[in-house]
């Protein structure tokens, strides 16, 4: 037997979903009006544009790349199943945080002194808070601190969070006189140990 070939469905139609961190931080709601083509009870066999709002629900902690679909939202059409409408989530470009994964990477500009001596340094979150964190340790480059919890909420245990990693850069000076560096090289040059003298007993005592 000849069979009729069913109604046919279409390649989803894929929109890109733009979310800044702070609400892939705290979560948000974003609402879409699409217009598809629709057979309609007042105009039957003849298609007509139809509006529909679509309501997404963003979670704490989604990741770029988190689709979200809406089944058969697409047009109508003669033989054809309606389309289905994939929204894929994309980040934002962000001033002061950059992301990886669950962790936040924040760059903190210091001055050498403060990187020698110790400092405090201001960190501002995703969600209105700042955080005050202490350095007393020597900031040497490359160095990274981590801070437990402050990074992005888990999306399937929005209670959790991953790390925040503070990155420095530090602010070298561009000239020092000749008598302030006099002054630094005693005080920065490390101490020569002097090597121990190991004194042997004498034989058979």
């Amino acid at each position: 037997r000849l069979r009729r070939p069913g109604p046919q469905k279409p390649e989803p139609i894929v929109k890109e979903l733009d979310c800044t961190l702070e609400e892939l931080y705290n979560g948000c709601t974003k609402k879409f009006t699409i217009t598809r083509k629709r057979y309609l009870a007042e105009s039957p066999g003849e298609l007509k544009d139809d509006a529909k709002e679509l309501v997404i629900n963003i979670k704490p902690g989604w990741k770029k790349g988190t689709k979200v679909t809406f089944a058969c939202e697409g047009d109508e059409g003669v033989n054809v199943v309606p389309a289905d409408i994939v929204f894929v989530v994309s980040e934002k470009p962000h001033a002061a945080f950059a992301r990886e994964g669950a962790d936040l990477i924040y760059t903190a500009n210091i001055e050498l002194v403060d990187a020698l001596v110790g400092c405090q340094i201001a960190v501002p979150t995703l969600d209105g808070r700042v955080l005050s964190i202490p350095c007393p340790e020597v900031v040497s480059p490359g160095y990274e601190k981590l801070i437990e919890g402050e990074g992005m909420p888990l999306s399937k245990t929005p209670a959790k969070h991953g790390m925040l990693k503070i990155h420095f850069k530090l602010n070298f000076p561009k000239y020092l006189a000749q008598n302030v560096k006099d002054s630094l090289r005693p005080l920065l040059t490390p101490p020569v140990s002097e090597p121990s003298v190991k004194v042997n007993a004498p034989f058979g005592k």
